[in-house]
């Protein structure tokens, strides 16, 4: 039985992970919930899944909580208690933006598994976070799909013999919509995404693309393989999540259908493959599903791709101030503050005002993000 940890529960990676827990219910225990601000959800999973500790970000929730939980067992702590308590295997860490940064080093240092579906940890700190994870001996199990692809496509391969890892991007809302177009988008359009059902910020992340920049980062340390051998393609019908090319000249790719139950089950089970219920991910019928493409980049329609590869090349503390103002850019943008182009040029401006620290710890990682998050404003658009 593993005991897990929930960090974001009430977010789509999260109830998908108590679906998977609800699927498995003798190899599943839910031990730990984490929310943000969804006082109702997350009672109910409380209701449900009877945890030990729970964790909530809003004033009010934790009043709540604690007026609902006198003299019963539940025990009310922060992110990076939760991740490294006793109680805990694995820490699934599904919170967004720099939440997910220090309860991730905690379990870490805790000696936890950590099953990572945050994109801005390893972004934000990938060279201090492996670090870590290495110094620990600790597994970071990916649960993005392009990631978990990748981690299934070299399990039984040997060091040596990746010649490039190649990660699918399915080109989000507007990756055929006219270029003079774009300037006029409106959030309600950046959230229809033509295949996935996911949160809001890593939706409009996909229109800009700039979620697939932050996977080729976090592709880099989760699996250590250089900028320079990692490709993106475009793959309109979310079949293929990544391939891997190997010295030899030969490929592998994992292939299922767009649904995220499948990679959250395999962190899961790892490292034993389950049988999935039928109401996760489907078979695919071959017959049915036609050509699969896959076609390059256009680059002039996502420039936020090329500041995220561009940040992550020169690494130190510029991958954290492009995830900080790009979390910024798009609130902004869903508050119909700024425009969607403007989200591409507040990012640049901000990684143009900053001055890198190499090797950064801890400390300079979160200045540069608290330093970004004050100047935002002040560089306009």
């Amino acid at each position: 039985m593993k005991r897990l940890a929930v960090l974001g529960s009430t977010g789509s990676i999260g109830q998908q992970t108590l679906d998977v827990v609800r699927a498995f219910p003798d190899r599943l225990q839910v031990v730990a919930l984490a929310a943000g601000k969804n006082i109702d959800l997350l009672a109910r999973q409380i209701s449900e899944f009877h945890p030990c500790l729970v964790s909530i970000e809003a004033a009010e929730g934790r009043e709540a909580l604690r007026r609902e939980s006198t003299g019963s067992h539940v025990q009310l702590l922060s992110l990076d208690e939760m991740a490294r308590h006793p109680d805990v295997d694995l820490v699934i860490v599904a919170t967004s933006g720099k939440a997910g940064l220090t309860p991730t080093l905690a379990a870490i240092r805790a000696g936890k598994t950590v099953a990572l579906a945050n994109k801005e940890v390893l972004v934000m700190a990938g060279e201090l976070v492996i670090s870590e994870a290495r110094q620990c001996g600790v597994k970071l199990l990916p649960i993005d799909s392009e990631h978990s692809a990748l981690w299934q496509c070299l399990r039984g391969e040997g060091e040596g013999e990746v010649r490039r890892l190649i990660l699918t991007a399915s080109g989000g809302a507007f990756r055929d919509l006219p270029l003079e177009e774009l300037a006029a988008v409106t959030p309600e359009q950046a959230l229809a995404h033509p295949t996935w059902q996911m949160g809001k910020k890593v939706t409009v992340d996909s229109a800009t693309l700039m979620n697939k920049g932050f996977e080729v980062i976090e592709a880099r340390w989760l699996f250590d393989v250089p900028f320079d051998r990692i490709e993106v393609v475009l793959h309109r019908q979310s079949i293929i999540h990544s391939l891997v090319e190997f010295v030899d000249g030969s490929i592998k790719a994992e292939l299922s259908l767009p649904d995220m139950h499948l990679p959250i089950q395999y962190a899961l089970s790892y490292p034993e493959r389950w049988q999935a219920p039928q109401s996760f991910c489907g078979r695919i019928d071959f017959h049915e599903l036609g050509a699969l493409t896959l076609e390059p980049l256009d680059s002039r329609r996502f420039p936020c791709f090329g500041l995220a590869i561009g940040a992550g090349k020169m690494g130190g503390t510029y991958p954290a101030v492009l995830s900080a103002a790009d979390e910024v850019a798009v609130e902004l943008f869903l508050e119909r503050r700024i425009g969607f182009l403007d989200i591409a040029k507040t990012v640049e401006r901000a990684l143009d005002q900053h001055k890198n620290i190499d090797h950064p710890s801890l400390e300079e990682i979160l200045e540069a993000d608290a330093w970004v998050r004050e100047k935002v404003g002040e560089l306009g658009v």
